[in-house]
């Protein structure tokens, strides 16, 4: 989609109500990409006109996510802009004026009734019931006198219910809805706050959006949105409607992603040790197809193949197992300083030996884990000697079994009490040594010493490295518990 009129503008309008969820940051990508891919502008509005599902703390999180993401916005709450405030209910004066000239217009009226804002329709009713007392039937001039002596009320949109809505989305195409399935939605609520649904329509007008990207569930209500605009008579924006985020639980069901599923928001799936970079790519392939058959890509490159037709009318299903692989990639692709630094905060060295050891040990890890929340299981064995028995001193390949493990053990134990050098290559040269004298492969003595000293046949790093890092005296008091349990 282009756009050769104006400058491109999208917004990502999230409300504060917890952490973000994988479906909320893939629409803030979307957004995102579609205005850098045109040169256009990027806006973060926060939509809290529901104060009761306010959350504190939640604004941060978004600010958070945003960034940890790279999806910098170029106006918003925390930076201003022409078109400010840009957090709704610092703008809750503007709406009611808006509201009362669609009165004046016949487009919306004053309701009365006594039934609770904000409640669910229960399915199966007839969408015209949400006014139980008919007050779309009043005169308009006794209701306006009815609503000026202070009886509450709410504005409701006043739906034009013959024929068909129709308008074109860059993604579903042409959308017609029957307008007698629309429901007078209510757009000023009691407390004079606005809904969502109205104050979108109007921030998005005045803040000159020209781009509306959000989930496929508002396709049916768009049509109500779409009246408001003509209302007024301002310009309709471009729609953008995103395909469902499905997921498949361990019997193989789909469904609408959902915590059964995992983890959901992002902030979890940073705690689990994915990395931020490898989820945006991973999500922005949730829906969207490149032109190539590429899987990886940085946000620069995103940005400069991004197209509104490779959007797919599909529903998306979140696989976790192909994310993992993605962050794996992502994990072997960085420099070892990098990876040791990401890695620090999981692995639960610090204040320990190891914690200083820690940017020559971690790349060992690096081709070994797939998340960073992996590190702490594998590591264990340098901060405690796992229980085990002496049957994992078997290895065919190596052939070595307890009693090959026992001579090779009391025959090296001399060598490691007096070597002074206690590194990975000096240890690994008295192992090489042993392997030449007893006209055997390497394999041999270092399974043996490997079991020994960390109680383990699957480490990362070879004995000399982790004889290194245990230091000596741990090193031969595990060396020694081997023995034992050998004899």
């Amino acid at each position: 989609m282009e756009n050769t009129n104006k400058t491109v503008r999208t917004r990502f309008a999230p409300s504060p109500t917890g952490f973000m969820h994988v479906g909320n940051l893939r629409t803030a990508l979307y957004a995102f990409l579609l205005a850098k891919s045109q040169g256009g502008t990027f806006v973060l509005r926060i939509e809290d006109t529901d104060q009761a599902r306010f959350v504190e703390g939640a604004t941060e999180v978004i600010y958070n996510t945003l960034a940890r993401a790279g999806l910098v916005h170029d106006e918003g709450p925390d930076k201003g802009g022409e078109y400010g405030p840009y957090i709704q209910s610092e703008r809750r004066d503007l709406y009611l004026p808006y509201a009362e000239e669609l009165v004046k217009k016949g487009a919306a009226y004053y309701c009365f009734c006594d039934k609770q804002e904000g409640e669910t329709q229960e399915a199966g009713t007839d969408p015209h019931e949400t006014c139980p007392g008919h007050c779309r039937d009043l005169d308009p001039a006794e209701a306006a006198a009815k609503a000026a002596s202070g009886v509450p009320f709410v504005i409701r949109q006043k739906i034009d219910r013959t024929g068909k809505s129709a308008y074109d989305d860059a993604v579903f195409g042409h959308i017609e809805i029957d307008n007698d399935v629309l429901d007078d939605q209510i757009l000023i609520k009691q407390d004079k706050m606005p809904t969502y649904n109205f104050a979108n329509v109007v921030d998005d007008h005045l803040m000159n959006i020209t781009h509306v990207v959000r989930g496929a569930e508002y396709l049916p209500s768009t049509p109500k949105y779409n009246m408001l605009y003509r209302a007024f008579g301002w310009e309709i924006p471009q729609y953008v409607h995103l395909p469902l985020i499905m997921g498949r639980d361990a019997e193989g069901n789909v469904a609408k992603l959902s915590k059964r599923h995992g983890s959901v928001s992002f902030e979890n799936l940073m705690q689990e040790g994915y990395l931020a970079e490898a989820v945006i790519n991973y999500i922005a392939l949730l829906g969207w197809s490149p032109k190539n058959d590429r899987e990886i890509f940085t946000l620069e490159e995103l940005i400069s193949i991004f197209k509104v037709d490779g959007l797919n009318k599909a529903p998306a299903i979140f696989d976790y197992d192909k994310l993992m692989w993605m962050n794996t990639e992502y994990l072997k692709a960085m420099t070892p300083e990098a990876f040791a630094a990401a890695s620090f905060p999981f692995a639960g060295v610090a204040g320990t030996p190891l914690e200083a050891r820690w940017a020559g040990f971690a790349p060992m890890l690096q081709q070994r884990v797939n998340k960073l929340d992996e590190i702490p299981e594998k590591i264990a064995f340098l901060h405690a000697l796992p229980e085990y028995e002496i049957e994992i001193f078997n290895n065919k390949k190596s052939k070595c079994n307890p009693e090959v493990a026992k001579e090779i053990l009391l025959e090296l134990r001399p060598e490691f009490e007096n070597l002074a050098d206690w590194t990975a290559p000096a240890i690994s040269a008295v192992l090489s040594g042993c392997a030449e004298r007893r006209t055997c492969k390497l394999g041999l003595p270092m399974w043996a010493v490997r079991i020994a000293v960390s109680g383990q046949m699957v480490t990362p790093g070879g004995p000399g490295e982790i004889m290194e890092i245990l230091g000596k005296e741990e090193a031969m008091k595990r060396y020694d518990v081997a023995l034992q349990k050998l004899n």
